[in-house]
């Protein structure tokens, strides 16, 4: 079950990237690691800095795939941001918190992408 969570989530954040870079963003780090955590995409976006989050579900029987961005994720999140900003010294940027939710669809290769600008601060 755990390579199928991983194909899946590689997967979507290939899809998030790409609605990204068709919206205009310029992607900064995908994947940015540390021992705080892990954060999918970085990009900029005018003038902001802009962490996303990427959840892709085959379906929501258990809830939207943004629901699954609870409070101790935000903080894992949040933390790790800070993190990426005092590292690189970018305290002068204006930050925000992006979710892609994309729902998968069985029976072809389409999808429901939906991107929520400044999800939570």
């Amino acid at each position: 079950m755990h390579k199928l969570n991983k194909t899946v989530g590689n997967y979507g954040e290939d899809l998030a990237e790409k609605h990204l870079k068709n919206l205009g963003y310029t992607i900064l780090y995908r994947n940015f690691k540390c021992y705080l955590g892990e954060l999918d995409i970085i990009a900029k976006n005018k003038d902001f800095i802009t962490f996303v989050e990427v959840k892709a579900r085959w379906n929501d029987a258990f809830g939207s795939p943004c629901e699954a961005v609870n409070y101790k994720k935000k903080f894992k999140l949040y933390n790790t941001a800070k993190y990426y900003i005092w590292s690189r010294n970018l305290l002068d940027y204006n930050f925000r918190f992006d979710v892609i939710e994309i729902v998968l669809n069985h029976n072809n290769d389409s999808y429901d992408l939906r991107l929520i600008e400044n999800a939570f601060q």
